[in-house]
């Protein structure tokens, strides 16, 4: 995918839900009562106009990131869709479709969760929200773990299982540049 001459993507993921399972469209609270984090975080990015996923854990974390230009929501940097297994834990999901869920997880593509999404249809998601922003040299998404690893698979060119591998902390930063050679600049940082 070929963006802006170079287009920096700094991808924020949204604040903590403290939720135990599988979290993806339901819509849960983000925590924002660490200051001292969001301080950090604001001093270490640029101004830039920020974006963010539709639901309220995006949402309130993008706002916190003011005083910058805000762009309306965009839900197809929603998280991954887990369908009929949102809010269970592995285990429990595990327990009544062990092959299902295992690939899942270890084969990343076409399978889904039922009623669910797959990491194909994630990836194309999100293919589709990066194009919508190439008109930018430099944007703040905030967004969700599966949305950030989907972007990091496509700008370093690896495999879903390979991006999958990355580590994606709340509140953490991830720096990618779009252009004649997409690159990943930063993964996981925290400010």
């Amino acid at each position: 995918m070929k963006l802006n001459t170079q287009s920096r993507v700094w991808l924020v993921r949204h604040g903590p839900t403290h939720a135990k399972g599988m979290v993806g469209w339901t819509d849960l609270p983000a925590d924002l009562s660490d200051l001292a984090a969001l301080t950090r975080l604001n001093a270490h990015l640029p101004d830039a106009p920020v974006i963010s996923s539709d639901l309220s854990r995006a949402i309130t974390t993008a706002d916190a990131l003011s005083p910058r230009l805000r762009l309306p929501h965009d839900p197809d940097w929603r998280e991954l869709h887990f369908g009929d297994w949102e809010m269970r834990s592995y285990t429990e999901v595990e327990a009544e479709t062990p092959d299902q869920i295992r690939a899942f997880w270890e084969t990343p593509g076409t399978v889904s969760a039922p009623n669910g999404e797959s990491w194909d249809a994630v990836t194309t998601r999100i293919d589709r929200a990066l194009a919508r922003l190439k008109h930018l040299p430099e944007v703040i998404v905030v967004a969700h773990f599966g949305a950030i690893i989907a972007a990091i698979q496509r700008a370093g060119g690896l495999t879903a299982l390979e991006a999958f591998s990355h580590k994606i902390d709340n509140l953490s930063v991830t720096c990618l540049e779009f252009g004649p050679a997409p690159k990943v600049v930063s993964i996981n940082h925290i400010p």
